[in-house]
Protein backbone atom coordinates (compact mmCIF):
# COMPACT_ATOMS: atom_id res chain seq x y z
CA UNK A 1 0.00 0.00 0.00
CA UNK A 2 1.00 3.19 -0.90
CA UNK A 3 1.40 6.84 0.83
CA UNK A 4 -1.66 8.10 -1.25
CA UNK A 5 -3.77 5.07 -0.62
CA UNK A 6 -2.96 5.46 3.46
CA UNK A 7 -3.97 8.87 3.43
CA UNK A 8 -7.36 8.03 1.72
CA UNK A 9 -8.11 5.13 4.39
CA UNK A 10 -7.03 7.77 7.20
CA UNK A 11 -9.35 10.46 6.16
CA UNK A 12 -12.03 8.01 5.66
CA UNK A 13 -11.49 6.32 8.59
CA UNK A 14 -11.53 9.70 10.70
CA UNK A 15 -14.67 10.61 8.90
CA UNK A 16 -16.38 7.38 9.52
CA UNK A 17 -15.46 8.20 13.86
CA UNK A 18 -16.56 11.61 13.45
CA UNK A 19 -20.13 10.50 12.01
CA UNK A 20 -21.20 7.71 14.79
CA UNK A 21 -19.84 10.68 17.44
CA UNK A 22 -22.23 13.01 15.60
CA UNK A 23 -25.31 10.53 15.25
CA UNK A 24 -24.28 9.63 18.77
CA UNK A 25 -24.62 13.35 19.80
CA UNK A 26 -27.94 13.95 18.19
CA UNK A 27 -29.38 10.24 19.05
CA UNK A 28 -29.39 11.30 23.09
CA UNK A 29 -30.82 14.73 22.11
CA UNK A 30 -33.57 12.70 20.76
CA UNK A 31 -33.52 10.28 23.77
CA UNK A 32 -33.60 12.83 26.24
CA UNK A 33 -37.27 14.18 24.32
CA UNK A 34 -38.59 11.14 23.59
CA UNK A 35 -38.03 9.96 27.30
CA UNK A 36 -40.83 12.69 28.39
CA UNK A 37 -43.63 11.33 26.44
CA UNK A 38 -42.42 7.64 25.63
CA UNK A 39 -40.36 5.59 28.21
CA UNK A 40 -40.77 2.47 26.59
CA UNK A 41 -39.30 4.03 23.15
CA UNK A 42 -36.61 5.95 25.42
CA UNK A 43 -35.61 2.32 26.63
CA UNK A 44 -34.88 0.66 23.14
CA UNK A 45 -33.42 4.01 22.10
CA UNK A 46 -30.91 3.31 24.74
CA UNK A 47 -30.56 -0.31 23.86
CA UNK A 48 -29.58 1.08 20.50
CA UNK A 49 -26.90 3.41 21.51
CA UNK A 50 -25.15 0.68 23.53
CA UNK A 51 -24.98 -1.45 20.54
CA UNK A 52 -23.58 1.66 18.56
CA UNK A 53 -20.93 2.62 21.17
CA UNK A 54 -19.71 -1.25 21.11
CA UNK A 55 -19.60 -1.34 17.38
CA UNK A 56 -17.42 2.09 17.17
CA UNK A 57 -15.41 0.57 20.10
CA UNK A 58 -14.67 -2.17 17.35
CA UNK A 59 -14.08 -0.35 14.17
CA UNK A 60 -11.69 1.76 16.45
CA UNK A 61 -10.10 -1.49 17.38
CA UNK A 62 -10.08 -2.47 13.79
CA UNK A 63 -8.98 1.32 12.47
CA UNK A 64 -5.94 1.11 14.55
CA UNK A 65 -4.71 -2.56 13.83
CA UNK A 66 -4.79 -1.98 10.07
CA UNK A 67 -3.02 1.32 10.91
CA UNK A 68 -0.16 -0.59 12.20
CA UNK A 69 -0.39 -3.13 9.34
CA UNK A 70 -0.12 0.23 7.09
CA UNK A 71 2.96 1.61 8.62
CA UNK A 72 4.91 -1.93 8.90
CA UNK A 73 4.24 -2.10 5.34
CA UNK A 74 5.21 1.07 4.63
CA UNK A 75 9.04 0.94 6.21
CA UNK A 76 9.14 -2.68 4.32
CA UNK A 77 8.36 -0.73 1.40
CA UNK A 78 11.19 1.90 2.22
CA UNK A 79 13.46 -1.25 3.23
CA UNK A 80 13.21 -3.51 0.15
CA UNK A 81 13.50 0.21 -1.81
CA UNK A 82 16.99 0.54 -0.40
CA UNK A 83 17.87 -3.38 -0.65
CA UNK A 84 17.12 -3.38 -4.58
CA UNK A 85 19.30 -0.06 -4.85
CA UNK A 86 21.94 -1.69 -2.27
CA UNK A 87 21.85 -5.20 -4.66
CA UNK A 88 22.39 -2.83 -7.49
CA UNK A 89 25.38 -1.01 -6.17
CA UNK A 90 26.95 -4.51 -4.82
CA UNK A 91 26.23 -6.54 -7.68
CA UNK A 92 27.87 -4.04 -9.70
CA UNK A 93 31.11 -3.12 -7.56
CA UNK A 94 32.47 -6.71 -7.74
CA UNK A 95 32.30 -7.01 -11.60
CA UNK A 96 33.57 -4.12 -12.33
CA UNK A 97 36.71 -4.24 -10.56
CA UNK A 98 37.23 -8.23 -11.83
CA UNK A 99 36.25 -6.78 -15.12
CA UNK A 100 39.47 -4.20 -14.48
CA UNK A 101 42.05 -6.41 -12.84
CA UNK A 102 41.36 -8.96 -15.77
CA UNK A 103 41.64 -6.78 -18.66
CA UNK A 104 44.91 -5.29 -17.18
CA UNK A 105 46.38 -8.93 -17.22
CA UNK A 106 45.38 -9.89 -20.14
CA UNK A 107 46.67 -5.82 -21.95
CA UNK A 108 49.82 -5.04 -19.82
CA UNK A 109 53.34 -7.06 -19.53
CA UNK A 110 53.39 -8.20 -15.69
CA UNK A 111 55.22 -10.01 -13.99
CA UNK A 112 54.55 -13.17 -12.32
CA UNK A 113 54.02 -11.43 -9.01
CA UNK A 114 51.84 -8.53 -10.54
CA UNK A 115 49.76 -11.41 -12.00
CA UNK A 116 49.09 -13.06 -8.74
CA UNK A 117 48.44 -9.61 -7.07
CA UNK A 118 45.62 -9.08 -9.40
CA UNK A 119 43.87 -12.56 -9.07
CA UNK A 120 44.42 -12.12 -5.35
CA UNK A 121 41.82 -9.42 -5.50
CA UNK A 122 39.83 -10.57 -8.39
CA UNK A 123 39.33 -13.76 -6.14
CA UNK A 124 38.87 -11.42 -2.89
CA UNK A 125 36.21 -9.57 -5.01
CA UNK A 126 34.32 -12.77 -5.95
CA UNK A 127 34.19 -13.77 -2.75
CA UNK A 128 32.47 -10.92 -1.54
CA UNK A 129 29.97 -11.40 -4.24
CA UNK A 130 29.34 -15.08 -3.31
CA UNK A 131 28.66 -14.17 0.07
CA UNK A 132 26.42 -11.76 -0.95
CA UNK A 133 24.43 -14.41 -3.28
CA UNK A 134 24.55 -16.98 -0.81
CA UNK A 135 22.52 -14.01 1.92
CA UNK A 136 19.86 -13.64 -0.83
CA UNK A 137 19.30 -17.08 -1.15
CA UNK A 138 19.55 -18.13 2.31
CA UNK A 139 17.04 -15.25 3.07
CA UNK A 140 14.24 -16.89 0.05
CA UNK A 141 15.24 -20.50 1.83
CA UNK A 142 13.96 -18.72 5.33
CA UNK A 143 11.37 -17.37 3.66
CA UNK A 144 10.24 -20.33 2.30
CA UNK A 145 10.64 -22.13 5.45
CA UNK A 146 12.52 -25.10 3.41
CA UNK A 147 15.94 -24.67 5.62
CA UNK A 148 15.88 -27.31 7.75
CA UNK A 149 18.46 -28.56 10.02
CA UNK A 150 21.11 -31.24 9.55
CA UNK A 151 22.79 -31.56 12.72
CA UNK A 152 26.25 -33.12 12.99
CA UNK A 153 28.48 -33.07 16.27
CA UNK A 154 31.28 -30.53 15.13
CA UNK A 155 34.19 -28.32 17.22
CA UNK A 156 33.00 -25.13 17.27
CA UNK A 157 36.35 -23.72 18.26
CA UNK A 158 37.82 -25.01 14.95
CA UNK A 159 35.18 -23.88 13.14
CA UNK A 160 35.68 -20.36 14.17
CA UNK A 161 39.07 -20.78 12.96
CA UNK A 162 38.59 -22.25 9.59
CA UNK A 163 35.77 -19.18 9.10
CA UNK A 164 38.34 -16.42 10.44
CA UNK A 165 41.07 -17.54 8.27
CA UNK A 166 38.64 -17.55 5.13
CA UNK A 167 38.04 -14.10 6.14
CA UNK A 168 40.94 -12.61 6.63
CA UNK A 169 41.93 -13.81 3.05
CA UNK A 170 39.11 -11.52 1.85
CA UNK A 171 39.80 -8.90 3.83
CA UNK A 172 43.72 -8.42 4.85
CA UNK A 173 43.28 -5.10 6.59
CA UNK A 174 41.43 -6.41 9.19
CA UNK A 175 43.38 -8.08 12.63
CA UNK A 176 41.11 -11.01 13.75
CA UNK A 177 42.34 -12.55 17.31
CA UNK A 178 40.72 -15.33 19.48
CA UNK A 179 39.55 -15.88 22.75
CA UNK A 180 38.77 -19.29 22.53
CA UNK A 181 39.48 -22.37 24.61
CA UNK A 182 41.27 -25.45 22.51
CA UNK A 183 38.15 -27.27 21.73
CA UNK A 184 34.34 -27.12 22.38
CA UNK A 185 32.25 -30.05 20.85
CA UNK A 186 28.20 -29.34 19.82
CA UNK A 187 25.64 -30.68 18.34
CA UNK A 188 24.71 -28.17 15.62
CA UNK A 189 24.11 -27.33 11.78
CA UNK A 190 27.86 -26.79 10.03
CA UNK A 191 26.62 -24.90 7.09
CA UNK A 192 24.64 -23.06 9.05
CA UNK A 193 26.77 -21.60 11.78
CA UNK A 194 29.30 -21.05 8.95
CA UNK A 195 26.80 -18.77 7.50
CA UNK A 196 26.03 -17.05 10.67
CA UNK A 197 30.13 -16.48 11.64
CA UNK A 198 30.83 -15.62 7.90
CA UNK A 199 28.10 -12.63 8.34
CA UNK A 200 28.95 -11.33 11.77
CA UNK A 201 32.92 -11.52 10.56
CA UNK A 202 31.71 -9.25 7.56
CA UNK A 203 29.55 -7.02 9.11
CA UNK A 204 32.29 -6.35 11.83
CA UNK A 205 34.91 -5.43 9.13
CA UNK A 206 32.01 -3.47 7.16
CA UNK A 207 31.21 -0.88 10.57
CA UNK A 208 34.64 -1.27 12.61
CA UNK A 209 36.52 1.52 10.36
CA UNK A 210 39.57 1.67 8.54
CA UNK A 211 41.47 -0.36 11.11
CA UNK A 212 38.92 -3.07 12.09
CA UNK A 213 40.13 -5.32 15.21
CA UNK A 214 37.82 -8.35 15.16
CA UNK A 215 37.74 -10.57 18.46
CA UNK A 216 36.12 -14.32 18.22
CA UNK A 217 35.13 -15.34 21.64
CA UNK A 218 33.84 -18.37 22.97
CA UNK A 219 32.63 -19.19 26.87
CA UNK A 220 30.55 -21.48 28.94
CA UNK A 221 28.11 -20.54 30.95
CA UNK A 222 26.56 -23.92 32.90
CA UNK A 223 24.94 -26.33 30.02
CA UNK A 224 25.03 -23.08 27.25
CA UNK A 225 27.43 -22.21 25.09
CA UNK A 226 27.98 -18.60 24.52
CA UNK A 227 29.95 -17.52 21.51
CA UNK A 228 30.29 -14.29 19.32
CA UNK A 229 32.24 -11.44 17.57
CA UNK A 230 33.09 -8.23 19.14
CA UNK A 231 34.93 -5.29 16.98
CA UNK A 232 36.56 -1.61 17.72
CA UNK A 233 34.08 0.26 15.75
CA UNK A 234 31.64 3.09 16.95
CA UNK A 235 29.14 0.67 17.97
CA UNK A 236 25.28 0.43 17.53
CA UNK A 237 22.69 2.78 19.57
CA UNK A 238 20.54 1.30 22.14
CA UNK A 239 17.31 2.19 20.38
CA UNK A 240 18.57 0.12 17.00
CA UNK A 241 20.36 -2.86 18.71
CA UNK A 242 16.73 -4.85 18.17
CA UNK A 243 15.77 -3.42 15.12
CA UNK A 244 18.94 -4.10 13.02
CA UNK A 245 17.95 -8.23 13.06
CA UNK A 246 15.02 -6.81 10.93
CA UNK A 247 14.39 -8.27 7.23
CA UNK A 248 16.51 -5.22 4.62
CA UNK A 249 16.86 -2.82 7.79
CA UNK A 250 19.96 -0.79 7.40
CA UNK A 251 20.19 2.38 9.21
CA UNK A 252 20.08 5.90 7.44
CA UNK A 253 19.27 6.36 3.42
CA UNK A 254 20.86 4.11 1.01
CA UNK A 255 21.45 7.30 -1.17
CA UNK A 256 23.93 8.87 1.43
CA UNK A 257 24.99 5.52 3.10
CA UNK A 258 28.47 4.90 2.81
CA UNK A 259 28.73 1.25 4.00
CA UNK A 260 28.10 -1.80 1.73
CA UNK A 261 25.56 -4.34 2.69
CA UNK A 262 22.06 -5.43 1.66
CA UNK A 263 20.20 -5.40 5.19
CA UNK A 264 19.70 -9.09 4.46
CA UNK A 265 23.11 -10.69 6.94
CA UNK A 266 21.70 -10.21 10.80
CA UNK A 267 18.56 -10.96 9.65
CA UNK A 268 19.52 -14.38 8.42
CA UNK A 269 22.26 -14.52 11.26
CA UNK A 270 18.96 -13.68 13.69
CA UNK A 271 16.88 -16.57 11.78
CA UNK A 272 19.07 -19.20 11.89
CA UNK A 273 20.00 -19.25 15.53
CA UNK A 274 16.58 -19.21 15.82
CA UNK A 275 16.43 -22.78 13.93
CA UNK A 276 19.16 -24.05 16.33
CA UNK A 277 16.56 -22.87 19.57
CA UNK A 278 19.47 -20.29 20.42
CA UNK A 279 19.17 -16.18 20.85
CA UNK A 280 21.52 -13.67 19.31
CA UNK A 281 21.60 -10.16 21.14
CA UNK A 282 23.97 -7.18 19.91
CA UNK A 283 25.23 -5.24 23.26
CA UNK A 284 28.47 -3.43 23.82
CA UNK A 285 31.92 -5.24 23.55
CA UNK A 286 35.21 -4.62 25.83
CA UNK A 287 36.32 -2.14 23.41
CA UNK A 288 33.51 0.00 22.98
CA UNK A 289 32.55 -1.43 19.84
CA UNK A 290 29.85 -4.17 18.92
CA UNK A 291 29.56 -7.28 20.69
CA UNK A 292 27.28 -9.65 18.68
CA UNK A 293 26.20 -12.57 21.54
CA UNK A 294 25.03 -16.34 20.24
CA UNK A 295 23.80 -18.61 23.03
CA UNK A 296 23.11 -21.90 22.37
Amino acid sequence: MNKRTAIIFYVLSAYVVVQFIWWGFHLIQLTSEIREENARIGQRIVMIMGEGAVFLLLLVIGIWQIRRSIIKELKLTERQKNFLLSVTHELKTPLAANKLYLQTVLKRDLNKDQVNELVGKAVSENGRLENMIDNILNASRIESNVLRLNKEDLDLVKLMQLVAERMGSIYPQARIVFDLPESKQITADRFMLETVLVNLIENAVKYAGTSPEITLYLHENGNQCEFGVQDNGPGVEIAYRKEIFSKFYRTGSEETRTQKGSGLGLYIVDQLIRLHGGTIVCGEGKNGGADFKITL
